[in-house]
């Protein structure tokens, strides 16, 4: 009978009986180790074979790939805007002898330099986009007084530096002096490229 109010006493490891050493005896000695095992002797002169202890697998080291360089950044120039081309003599002289059309005029006589700049950007990009090939832009030879104070022709000389500016570079083909009958000295005959998408 268990006494219910006693507490579990802790269980007594069994001892082997002779049989089963016997068997145990015969197992080992049957079982081919797979690698190198460590001997171990017991105390009643029994060899028991006991497996060594597998070392930690080693850490790999990770082997850096050596960084490649960055790929130096492309400096990007801004493509040089297209050379103008001169208008051959011919050319010119079919658009004064109005065998070649001039297909859009303007007359930039008494405005500010400022306000002739603004003005000759949009006639020659509306022009282009126009699909004209030839523009007669009129600036004028200058007064007298301004030749008297020795400025004549400001815009005469600034709108041929103006066609050769970047922002016009791709509208303009070339420019040269109009013919007599156009105003000469005081205009200026130009060849627009075709708009993109034409």
């Amino acid at each position: 009978m268990s006494d219910a109010g006693e507490p579990h006493r802790k269980r007594r490891r069994r001892e082997l009986s002779a049989e089963e050493h016997a068997l145990w005896r015969g197992v080992a000695r049957s079982v081919r180790p797979l690698r190198k095992r460590a001997r171990h002797e017991l105390d009643d002169g029994e060899t028991v074979v006991v497996a060594p202890a597998r070392p930690a697998p080693k850490a790999k080291a990770i082997k850096s790939k050596p960084l490649k360089p960055a790929a130096p950044a492309r400096i990007v120039k801004p493509s040089a805007p297209p050379p103008l081309a001169t208008m051959a003599r011919r050319e010119k002289q079919q658009i004064a002898r109005g065998r070649t059309a001039i297909d859009a005029r303007i007359d930039l006589h008494g405005m500010t330099q400022a306000q002739a700049h603004a003005v000759l950007v949009r006639f020659v990009r509306r022009a282009q986009a126009d699909g004209a090939k030839f523009v007669l832009v009129v600036t004028g030879k200058g007064s007298r007084a301004a030749e008297v104070a020795g400025e004549r022709g400001v815009l005469r000389r600034q709108v041929p530096h103006w066609l050769q500016l970047p922002e016009l570079r791709d509208a303009v083909l070339g420019f040269e002096p109009a013919h007599v009958a156009h105003g000469g000295e005081g205009a200026l005959y130009v060849r627009l490229r075709k708009a993109r998408g034409e």
